[in-house]
């Protein structure tokens, strides 16, 4: 398949729909200049036909080239921004499966249920199907250090990209609340790690002063590159349903660029000819930080972000998304919704993604809690055919599931959340009899 250079089929263009103004590819933007609105990547139509694009991406995964292994560049024709692709350094990220769970379908109200679990990811989230496309931007225009501010699971994605590409990663963090699990990834791949006395959006802040002051390449969703990579999720998704669009796919909310990634990527998909329809986006956000979901239900004209988000799903505690205008047009697009659910909630879903002997991480659960209410309120139907998406690994919050299953898990203000699905160890003498007996 010919494709043409990358030169001539993008730009960046401002999000704002009265402003459009745009930008060559190269320029470092992250909100437009003109009007202050968020940035995207833009590109010219495709000349190959939607049958020679399905013919190539299936045919890649029996190629041994590294970009045609990795679950993100496969689809490489779909984000064309690079005029050479040797800035790529891939993981193999992506490739991450559809897995049918019955017990959790039955939880949530519905008939069969498919999970997109990106934890099956390199560093276990879907961070990294976005980072290998920043980071490839970022050698691109010749930067030598990184930065993002992260509760966890892009501090570990950025780290170790970061490391595979030769770029100084510095990660900044809200002291004091993210995961020892995450922690610990960004320091085995040797960030440079700051913990500031501040919540997500203060850091964010701040690392946006940081990087126009010491030329910086900001990582965080902000950057347009990452939502370019995060596309690849839906593109993968499709594919791997042989093009079929779901019903649904339902999704986390925290700083909601994987909403803004997803819709954007079903539209391209749309217009390209791989899809004749757009799926219907659920998002869903924890209580305690459910700024997107106020903002939603209430019709108000202005954003009002949560000044102390709270809530144990670390993933998902962001109180002022930067991403919220793009999130908006998805749902708005798509014909969406926004949900939000509590920390019991999410805790007993997370329970019951474990006991389909899948897993996940507390944020990623928060999406069958929300598919539970809202096939209660009638608003996804039983019948329905919905992609959940499991946005990180099991593994990424330990303490949190110990605590669960040990009855002593809290929410935020000392609220016990009740262990309603616990499966707490057993204490034993060495005595085979005794054992033998206990287990009759």
């Amino acid at each position: 398949m010919t494709v043409a250079p990358p030169s001539t089929l993008a730009q960046l263009r401002c999000f704002n729909p009265a402003c459009r103004s745009q930008f060559a590819i190269t320029e470092v933007l992250y909100n437009c200049p003109k009007c202050g609105a968020l940035i995207e990547a833009g590109y010219s139509p495709l000349s190959a036909s939607a049958a020679e694009l399905k013919r190539t991406f299936r045919e890649r995964r029996l190629s041994n080239s590294p970009l045609d292994q990795s679950g993100v560049w496969r689809y490489r024709e779909m984000f064309p921004f690079l005029s050479d692709y040797s800035h790529v350094v891939t993981l193999r990220e992506g490739n991450t499966p559809l897995l049918d769970a019955p017990l959790a379908a039955e939880y949530g109200g519905l008939k069969r249920i498919s999970f997109k679990h990106q934890g099956f990811n390199p560093t276990g989230s879907f961070k990294d199907n976005g980072m290998t496309c920043g980071v490839a931007q970022a050698r691109a225009l010749g930067m030598k250090r990184v930065a993002c501010v992260s509760t966890g699971n892009t501090s570990a994605s950025m780290a170790a990209y970061a490391a595979a590409a030769g770029l100084e990663a510095l990660i900044f963090l809200p002291h004091g609340n993210i995961s020892f699990g995450k922690l610990a990834q960004a320091l085995e791949y040797g960030a440079k790690t700051l913990e500031v006395e501040a919540n997500f959006d203060q850091i964010l802040a701040l690392i946006r002063v940081l990087a126009d002051r010491l030329g910086i390449y900001l990582l965080n969703s902000v950057n347009p590159f990452r939502i370019e990579g995060q596309k690849s999720i839906m593109f993968e998704m499709l594919d791997q349903r042989d093009w079929q669009v779901p019903d649904w796919v339902v999704l986390p909310g925290g700083n909601l660029g994987n909403v803004s990634a997803f819709g954007k990527g079903l539209r391209e998909a749309n217009s390209a000819g791989l899809i004749s329809r757009l799926p219907k986006l659920a998002v869903i956000q924890a209580e305690g930080s459910a700024p997107f979901y106020e903002f939603v239900h209430e019709g108000a004209r202005e954003f009002r972000p949560v000044e102390k988000p709270e809530t144990l799903a670390t993933a998902i505690r962001i109180g002022d998304p930067v991403s919220w205008p793009k999130a908006l047009h998805e749902i708005q697009s798509s014909n969406g919704v926004v949900e939000k659910v509590s920390e019991q909630e999410i805790a007993d879903a997370k329970a019951i993604i474990g006991r389909c002997g899948i897993g996940c991480e507390p944020g990623s659960a928060s999406t069958l809690a929300g598919i539970r209410k809202l096939t209660a309120a009638g608003v996804i139907d039983r019948d329905a055919d919905v992609v959940a998406v499991l946005t990180g690994n099991v593994l990424k919050d330990p303490d949190y599931i110990y605590k669960y299953h040990r009855g002593k898990l809290e929410a935020p203000g000392g609220v016990k959340i009740q262990s309603t699905y616990g499966n707490r160890s057993i204490v034993v003498l060495n005595d085979a009899d005794k054992i033998a007996k206990l287990l009759g």
